[in-house]
């Protein structure tokens, strides 16, 4: 396997993001809170990061040290506000028990999955293979557009719509952190606390709307500083 990515990191990383997106697709089907997902999540989390590990490329894809540059990266305070947002409008879990238990993994190892194909594998190789900008800008964009699986798990079409935006928004954010500080472990932490929170929020209706709206200006305002520091 990493002849084939030192090969070809960009085939590698597309075949990785195609096979999460159609794996986890057809998991989320039984429900967050089944095993089933939960283990298919930890098995892909555990190959990936076993990879980099046994193949010298921890430090590669920002796995061995937390961000430098902290006092540029405005010590990643607008991060961890958006990280809280699901929490804004109230907690209220959405199951219980093992179902519980389930569903807390599976979000926390989505978070894993997710930054490591798309920031560790497609940012990196459009990196190598481009420019700084057009890595930065797919990266962001191919993560926000890829939760269009959604439609697959019964949501609706509006909130699936929203739900690209405000992860196109936070795609450019944990690109450009992972970019500017160095390492994907703050990216990681921030994205897996955000999807946990999803299974503790409350529906609140316009608070929803209006946390989503203030997280989005949030993101943008973030990035656009993010995109004028330089890289680690």
């Amino acid at each position: 396997m990493i002849r084939f990515y030192r090969k070809n990191e960009m085939l590698f990383s597309i075949i990785s993001i195609v096979i999460y997106v159609v794996v986890f697709g057809s998991l989320r089907n039984l429900g967050d809170d089944n095993p089933y997902t939960t283990a298919g999540l930890a098995a892909m989390s555990v190959a990936l990061i076993m990879f980099a590990l046994r193949n010298g490329l921890a430090d590669k894809f920002g796995l061995s040290s937390w961000a430098t540059n902290q006092r540029g990266l405005l010590y990643l305070v607008p991060l961890w506000v958006i990280t809280t947002s699901n929490l804004w409008g109230g907690i209220e879990p959405h199951y219980e028990g093992v179902g519980l238990a389930c569903a807390v993994a599976t979000m926390t190892l989505v978070g894993v999955v997710e930054e490591f194909v798309f920031r560790g594998l497609l940012f990196n190789a459009m990196l190598k293979d481009g420019s700084e900008t057009t890595a930065i800008v797919v990266s962001s964009v191919t993560f926000g557009t890829g939760h269009i699986v959604n439609l697959l798990t019964g949501h609706a079409t509006l909130e699936v719509a929203i739900q690209i935006v405000f992860a196109v928004a936070l795609g450019f954010v944990f690109t450009l952190v992972y970019h500017k500080g160095g390492s994907l472990l703050p990216c990681i932490v921030a994205h897996s606390l955000i999807d946990v929170f999803s299974v503790f929020s409350a529906a609140t209706g316009i608070v929803d709307w209006i946390s989503v709206a203030v997280c989005i200006a949030i993101a943008v305002a973030y990035s656009t500083y993010l995109w004028k520091q330089r890289a680690a």
